[in-house]
């Protein structure tokens, strides 16, 4: 049977039962999908409820029924087989109706599709009666009782008047109204909206949030298919949610979840309860993964993270440097439910992976739009009230209303797009200076998001965001906050004018690298990209070095535990700063070559090695004989070099055939002259990155 985790919702994935199953095997089997049928009496039906009684009413009949004929199954006959084999695929379809008419996350989804549910079950009642119809009783030794019970179960099969409930019908009208209120750019009628909310007991945050996340799945899966027939209905629905959670359910319950990536106990499982959300990064950007891939390698990424890896030119797994075809990418179903199952136990919200080399632009894509006109009505409008609830709310309106503006951002670009136009983005600089850690560290992360949507970049600076967001990146009141406000810098520096801007400002680069020292693994990050990223701009080179950049990047290098991207950012930040004389000689004078040498020895990332090589070229380019005498006397580098001849990128193949080049005229050089003497590097064997 479907794994209930990978089966879209009303769809119904029965496989008819095998031909050699041995009949009392089926028998067995059918008597327990009976008793897991009837389990699901125990838990709330909040549409449909009439039907789903009526099933399970039927289900107890035909179990009494199959009891009885197990007790006489040594003589089953075929026609007997065939019959069980009717219903157990009958009943099949009849648990995974129940499972979504019971499923807490989709009672709004399962309202609008009410008529559908009654014709599924109307069609199964059907099956039912016609597999009951050919039941060959007299095979079997069965009570007059049971027999009698047969007929009586084929008629109730029959003759059931399967509908609506007058209520559900009520629900649903109201559910239309509201929706055609916000297709004419109306609010919604508050009391429609609470007589709708209360027929489907969504009473609380928690519970409106689960409606959200279920619909953002089902929308992403719709926009997979080719016909994307609901993607309208269900983009209404996100959007009528979002505005409830944002309205109706002022408070967020307890603040039991977090949306920074803190880590929860889940409430079921043992396997989830030993996983940390760090477990469920992207080794790439850091970003929980949306759509877990897996390489021949076994090691796991995010899809749109390794693809752009790939289209960068590196054709070998980023952890392990094994080289592998880049179009051999598996996805990894089992981690996607893990994930999926866990985000969901611990409020957490999947989004796209965030490319942590490069800022992208993100305007010109088909999440422009929202899918419906009812669900823009329904974002603008929440947004005009999260603005109010900014300027004009109390500390607690505030904080509620800077946690939703998180979410919001987070989450798509048409939502950055609304929050930017109808100017959140001063409101949000205003609470950073406020003394309540809850909203500055929301407000940062709320601008941190914004931050990728390329219009926000200028209205940020315009209003004096830097040196605000400079000062939370300092001094933030928590470490979250401060590393949010350095992954804000690095998505500024991504335009050449800001770069330029930001590094003009005495205490940027200090600020960043006190946050390299200080931070978490997540802040260390944040800061060394975002460093990486205002050395994109030539004239920031030499303040850098001034600020002294080189040594605080050398004793990571030599820190023994250090994070592999880590490893890697310091190693692309020194390959930048040795592209210039200047950068060079204070990486030797910090005694780097060594250090360097070492971690081409030790580390097994290929894009670490391809660093390494270009920190070496350098050196030898703008240190001269003594650094190359240094690398000819290290023989355990010639390997690490001829394996990036095979293995790695073009330009890295191009650096590595260069530095072999400058070694062999080094000992060529040696062995004519027959002494050590400095030589010049000639330009023709450097080829510049």
């Amino acid at each position: 049977m479907c794994d209930a985790h990978t089966r879209r919702i009303l769809t119904f994935p029965a496989i008819r039962p095998s031909e050699t199953a041995a009949p009392a095997t089926l028998l067995f089997s059918l008597i327990t999908l009976s008793d897991t049928i009837s389990s699901y009496k125990s838990k709330p039906i909040y549409s449909n409820a009439r039907n789903a009684k009526d099933s399970f009413r039927l289900v107890s009949n035909i179990l009494v029924i199959l009891e009885e004929i197990r007790r006489d199954q040594t003589c089953l006959s075929c026609a007997m087989v065939l019959s069980l084999s009717e219903l157990h695929y009958v009943f099949q379809k009849l648990r995974f109706l129940l499972e979504d008419c019971t499923k807490s996350d989709a009672r709004m989804w399962m309202l609008t599709r009410s008529e559908k549910v009654s014709n599924q079950f109307r069609a199964i009642f059907r099956s039912i009666s016609v597999a009951l119809d050919v039941l060959p009783l007299d095979s079997v030794d069965v009570s007059v009782e049971v027999r009698e019970l047969v007929g009586l179960v084929k008629t109730q099969a029959l003759n059931s008047k399967l509908g609506f409930r007058p209520e559900d019908q009520r629900a649903l009208e109201h559910l239309r109204s509201i929706l055609d209120q916000l297709e004419h750019q109306m609010v919604p009628d508050p009391n429609n909206l609470k007589q709708v909310l209360d027929h489907l007991g969504i009473c609380s945050w928690t519970g409106c949030n689960k409606e959200i996340k279920f619909l953002d799945s089902e929308i992403g899966s719709e926009k997979s298919t080719s016909k994307k027939s609901d993607l309208g209905i269900l983009s209404s629905l996100m959007g009528l949610m979002i505005y409830n959670r944002c309205t109706v359910f002022t408070t967020v319950d307890g603040e039991r979840f977090t949306i920074s990536g803190e880590s929860h106990k889940s409430s079921s499982g043992h396997l989830i309860k030993s996983l940390k959300v760090d477990d469920f990064r992207c080794p790439i950007s850091l970003e929980i993964m949306s759509d877990p891939v897996t390489l021949t390698t076994g090691h796991t990424y995010d899809r749109t993270s390794i693809e752009k890896w790939f289209r960068s030119g590196n054709l070998t797994c980023p952890k392990t440097g094994e080289k592998v075809n880049s179009s051999n990418l598996v996805s990894n179903l089992c981690i996607g439910s893990i994930i999926k199952q866990y985000c969901h136990e611990n409020g957490i919200l999947v989004t796209e992976s965030v490319d942590s080399n490069r800022s992208r632009d993100t305007t010109n894509t088909d999440e422009n739009t929202s899918g419906s006109v009812a669900a823009n009505a329904a974002i603008n409008i929440t947004v005009d009230y999260l603005i109010d609830r900014l300027v004009f709310g109390t500390n607690e309106a505030k904080h509620k209303a800077t946690y939703e503006i998180r979410l919001l951002s987070k989450t798509s670009v048409f939502n950055r797009a609304c929050l930017v136009e109808a100017g959140v983005v001063p409101s949000l600089l205003d609470l950073l200076c406020v003394k309540n850690p809850k909203i500055q560290e929301n407000a940062i992360a709320a601008l941190l998001n914004l931050s990728k949507y390329t219009k926000t970049k200028k209205v940020l600076v315009e209003n004096g965001g830097l040196e605000l967001i400079l000062e939370v990146a300092q001094n933030g009141l928590r470490m979250e906050a401060r590393q949010h406000a350095a992954g804000t810098l690095f998505y500024l520096a991504s335009v050449d004018e800001y770069r330029d801007i930001i590094g003009k400002i005495p205490r940027s680069i200090p600020v960043l690298m006190e946050l390299v020292l200080e931070g978490t693994n997540r802040g260390k990050k944040n800061a060394l990209v975002a460093i990486f990223g205002l050395l994109m701009y030539p004239e920031n080179h030499w303040k850098a070095l001034a600020a002294g950049i080189v040594p605080l990047l050398v004793d990571l290098l030599r820190s023994p535990c250090q994070h592999e991207d880590l490893l890697i950012d310091s190693l692309a930040i020194l390959a930048t700063l040795a592209e210039k004389s200047d950068g060079t000689m204070a990486i030797l004078s910090c005694g780097a070559l060594h250090v360097i040498l070492d971690v081409v020895g030790f580390t097994t990332s290929r894009a670490a090695k391809e660093y390494c090589v270009t920190l070496l070229l350098a050196m030898c380019t703008n240190g001269g004989g003594d650094v190359v005498h240094v690398l000819v006397s290290n023989p355990a580098l010639m390997g690490p070099l001829y394996s990036l001849l095979t293995e790695g990128g073009s330009r890295a193949t191009k650096k590595a055939s260069s530095l072999i080049r400058i070694l062999h005229e080094f000992n060529e050089k040696n062995l004519s002259s027959g002494t050590r003497r400095s030589i010049r590097i000639q330009e023709q064997f450097v080829d510049v990155w």
